[in-house]
């Protein structure tokens, strides 16, 4: 029996699809924001674990330009951004937009995780909690106008402003809200929910307001107030979808071609024999599927490149793999190892998310582990 071969040492070697993060650009993408919401705060919504780009390598990055405001939705994901941070920026505040687990106030305290109460059994919770420990604890506010999710609703609200008392022991960071149409921005929903929100606010007790997500920041100064909380716009999305993407962006996923044949006509390719070959045909497959987060709707829609030429995905997209047509490329740039641009320069997150009927969000936050990933900057 032959002796095993060595493993090698470099995971790069043996990678099938690399997934490289530009910090640089997401900090810049950061930076644009906050220039143009100031004087507000500009705070960096990291949930999702950094919309996928990665936390423990996004959160320092922003925490070094000088983010001292943190969003998540889920407390095991505040978590994570506070460890992050400890080396870098302990005192910054990290906010949990999913609410307050009933018997976990400790748990908040102790994490040093801020809570965003979003009903008035949250607020009596808090506020109890408070009292138990005879001091005020903050707190941020979330006000419903108009989303019909998380939030105080009119009777909650209605009630809250009837009796502030409400309030004793919670220190009041932000009154919130959230936009619901923000990025069509030639919805009236968005003016209707600026004017909620301040006859809102008319009717609570004083603290500062946030207002704006990613688009909502390009609405104008009126939607700033005192802190904004962009998203998507961090990681390359478009922000403002009916002009070009002021943003830079920041992610780029190229992989490995495995293998390429020769294909006859009648003949068909992958699962449901759902591509027919119909003339002479070069087939090239790419070790990426769905569980990568390569959306199964982007089954025979769109282009990868090949050395900058567009070769058409043809066939279902599986688990693992993806085929391409690469017919009309010569055999010396089409071949097993060649490298294709899947997402990046060519082919930006949110032309890919239209071809496979979603959105940018969607697909940055599908991105599969099996990517060997490699970050650029900070």
């Amino acid at each position: 029996m032959p002796a095993p071969q060595p493993v090698p040492s470099d995971p790069a070697a043996r990678a099938g699809a690399f997934l490289t993060v530009d910090l640089a650009a997401v900090v810049a993408n950061w930076t644009q924001l906050r220039d143009r919401v100031a004087p507000a705060e500009c705070s960096a919504v990291v949930k999702a674990d950094a919309y996928g780009l990665g936390v423990a390598r996004v959160v320092p990055a922003l925490a070094a330009a000088g983010c001292r405001t943190f969003v998540v939705a889920q407390f095991e994901e505040a978590l994570a951004v506070r460890r992050a941070l400890e080396p870098v920026a302990p005192d910054a505040q990290v906010f949990s937009l999913g609410g307050l687990p009933a018997g976990c106030e400790g748990d908040f305290i102790a994490s040093r995780i801020l809570p965003v109460l979003n009903h008035l059994g949250e607020i009596a919770a808090w506020g109890a909690f408070a009292a138990s420990r005879g001091e005020a604890l903050p707190a941020a506010i979330h006000i419903d106008t108009g989303m019909n999710r998380l939030g105080l609703g009119p009777d909650e609200l209605d009630a809250l402003a009837a009796e502030p008392a409400r309030l004793a022991g919670i220190d009041v960071r932000y009154w919130m809200t959230h936009l619901a149409c923000a990025d069509e921005f030639d919805n009236p929903m968005t003016g209707a929910q600026l004017d909620r929100f301040r006859s809102a606010l008319a009717r609570l007790p004083q603290a500062k307001a946030s207002f704006a997500n990613s688009s909502g920041i390009f609405h104008g100064p009126d939607h700033h107030f005192d802190l904004a909380r962009p998203g998507c716009a961090l990681y390359g999305v478009n922000p403002t979808p009916h002009l070009p993407n002021p943003m830079r962006d920041t992610v780029r996923l190229d992989a490995r071609l495995l293998q390429v044949r020769n294909c006859a006509p009648a003949m068909t390719v992958g699962y449901g024999a759902a591509h027919a070959v119909t003339g002479p045909a070069r087939i090239a497959t790419i070790g990426v599927g769905y569980a990568d987060g390569y959306l199964r709707s982007l089954s025979g829609k769109g282009h990868v490149f090949v050395d900058g030429v567009a070769a058409p995905i043809v066939g279902r997209i599986s688990m693992d793999l993806i085929t391409i047509d690469v017919t009309g490329l010569p055999e010396d740039v089409a071949h097993a190892g060649r490298m294709v641009e899947l997402i990046g320069p060519s082919r930006p997150v949110d032309r890919v998310a239209a071809e496979g009927g979603t959105i940018g969000y969607e697909i940055l936050t599908s991105l599969g582990r099996r990517y060997h990933r490699v970050y650029l900057g900070g």
